[in-house]
């Protein structure tokens, strides 16, 4: 209900700069794909879903202030942008929350659950489908092996990788269950 409504207003901000949108909009359906494979229930997947619409929203008014998108600057104007959003479309639900994951989603050592995890890694799958994978390859695994804790976002981070390196990082960093059989079934047998 409230997901399509804050789409539609992440794409207005985002008109501005609109990598902006095909970003978000591939964030979410990571996380989606994620939520699925780690059962979330129907209301903390709207509630992820939300954030993981808003998550970068901080961008445009982060390039307006400092002349740059950068994480820093992102985690300091996205709560407010996100707050406005959530009020106009009538979102009441956890917004502190929601905007501490926001004010953080560039900063790994403050994950203190499972949605920002969630958020977390859908947003890294994308960030390393842009990576040079040839030049950046041990960048990439260190990446993947130090942030994913999930199956499910393990599982997608390391399709293009060698077998024996993804079991072994598979069971290092695969937490549930359901993220070690997705990844398996991903990266092993795909």
């Amino acid at each position: 209900m409230f997901k399509e409504k804050i789409i539609i207003e992440m794409k207005e901000v985002f008109k501005e700069i609109p990598f902006g949108i095909e970003h978000t909009l591939k964030v979410l359906k990571n996380a989606e794909d994620i939520m699925k494979g780690e059962n979330i229930g129907e209301e903390e997947k709207e509630f992820i879903s939300i954030i993981a619409i808003l998550h970068d929203i901080g961008a445009v008014e982060a390039q307006k202030k400092y002349g740059s998108i950068d994480g820093v600057y992102q985690e300091k104007e996205g709560p407010e942008v996100a707050k406005e959003i959530l009020k106009k479309v009538g979102y009441n639900k956890n917004i502190d929350r929601i905007c501490f994951i926001i004010g953080n989603h560039h900063t790994p050592s403050k994950i203190d659950g499972l949605d920002f995890q969630i958020q977390w890694e859908a947003d890294l799958l994308e960030n390393l489908t842009v990576m040079d994978k040839e030049k950046e390859q041990e960048k990439i695994k260190k990446c993947i092996d130090e942030n994913f804790k999930t199956n499910t976002g393990k599982r997608i981070a390391y399709k293009e990788k060698e077998q024996e390196k993804i079991k072994k990082c598979i069971d290092e960093n695969f937490k549930t269950n359901t993220g070690k059989r997705i990844a398996y079934n991903r990266f092993i047998l795909d």
